[in-house]
């Protein structure tokens, strides 16, 4: 078994309640303040689960520039007020910062026994092969 550390045990807090209000806050129709709140609590998380050094070299490298710019100017135009922009910001830079995770994700998921098979379903297979073989989602 994997052992956390007390920091990494309050980052996982942190990023699972950053995760709930975010999703609640789309959920009631993109309130600013749960959407706020879900952000600040998400990043901060990340934060603790990985370290600030290991953050900052994961958001700030140079292939990532356009990706972290997208991600977190969603974060900031989410805090200004606008949400819909700003989580349609933050869904494209999320995508382009974990674009080379998604392919492990998806070979990971196929294991799984119940999941593999819903990814097996043919509308969805055609999706879900695009995603896992590319590395370069646009």
């Amino acid at each position: 078994m994997i052992s956390l550390t007390d920091s990494q045990k309050i980052g996982m807090g942190l990023t699972g309640f950053g995760v709930f209000f975010l999703f609640f806050g789309m959920i009631l129709f993109f309130d600013k303040a749960l959407l706020a709140i879900g952000n600040i609590l998400f990043v901060s998380g990340l934060s603790f689960v990985i370290g600030l050094e290991r953050t900052f070299r994961f958001f700030f490298q140079r292939h990532k520039v356009k990706a972290t710019s997208f991600f977190l100017g969603g974060v900031l135009v989410v805090l200004i007020g606008w949400p819909i922009i700003g989580v349609v910001l933050e869904i494209y830079g999320f995508f382009l910062l974990f674009r080379g995770f998604f392919p492990v994700a998806v070979g990971f998921i196929r294991r799984i026994p119940v999941l593999g098979s819903l990814l097996s379903l043919p509308g969805i297979r055609t999706l879900v092969d695009k995603i896992g073989e590319s590395n370069t989602m646009v």
